[in-house]
C-alpha cells in the first residue's frame, strides 16, 4: 500500500510546506483525528461505506472538524481522502506523511536500546553524537533489552550501530573463531 499511500503523503507535505504550517500543529491536528476515528466505530463505519455519498461523508468531516478544530488544509486533505475512497489506508498515508516529513526536515527517527533506563544526561549525549554523525536532527525512542548485558545499540532506518557489551563479545567470538 506504500506506492498508494506515499502519493498522497508527498502532496500532503507540499501543502503543509507552501502554506507554511507549524508541523507539530499539523500532527496534532490529524492525530486528534485519527483518535476520534479509532474511539468510533460508528464514524468508520459510514466513512469506510462504499454505498455512502462522499458528499455526505464530508458533510459529516466538516461537522466534526467544529469540534477538533483543523486547519483547512488537514480539513481539506482529508476531504481528498474520503472522495478517492483512501481512508480505508489512512494509518499507511500518515505513516508515509510522518516519514516525508521528517525527510523534509532533516529528521532522523532513531530507537535506542539499552540494559537500563537512561538518564536525560545521558540520552542528551547520546542524542548528540547520532546527530552528529547523521547530519539530522534526531527524534529517538528509547526501549529497555535486559539481554543487552551494557551499553546500547542505536538503529537509525536500517543502519544499526552495536554498541552493547553482548554485541562486542559475539564480535569478539566472531574474531577468535575466524
Amino acid at each position: 500500500m506504500a506506492a498508494v499511500a506515499a502519493p498522497y503523503a508527498r502532496a500532503f507535505a507540499d501543502v503543509v510546506l507552501e502554506a507554511h504550517l507549524n508541523t507539530n500543529d499539523v500532527q496534532a491536528q490529524l492525530d486528534n483525528f485519527v483518535a476520534v476515528w479509532w474511539e468510533s466505530d460508528d464514524l468508520r463505519e459510514v466513512f469506510l461505506d462504499p454505498t455512502f455519498p462522499a458528499g455526505q461523508k464530508v458533510s459529516i468531516l466538516d461537522k466534526l472538524n467544529e469540534r477538533l478544530g483543523m486547519s483547512q488544509q488537514v480539513r481539506n486533505f482529508l476531504a481528498v481522502l474520503i472522495q478517492h475512497d483512501r481512508l480505508d489506508i489512512l494509518s499507511e498515508i500518515l505513516s508515509e506523511y510522518r516519514r516525508e516529513m521528517d525527510s523534509r526536515l532533516g529528521i532522523s527517527e532513531v530507537q535506542v536500546t539499552a540494559t537500563r533506563p537512561l538518564e536525560a544526561d545521558e540520552r542528551h549525549g547520546i542524542e548528540q553524537r547520532v546527530a552528529a554523525m547523521t547530519g539530522t536532527q534526531v527524534r529517538a525512542q528509547y526501549f529497555e533489552d535486559k539481554s543487552l548485558l551494557g551499553g546500547v545499540v542505536v538503529r537509525v532506518g536500517s543502519t544499526v550501530y552495536d554498541g552493547s557489551v553482548r554485541g562486542r563479545l559475539e564480535r569478539l567470538r566472531k574474531q577468535l573463531a575466524g
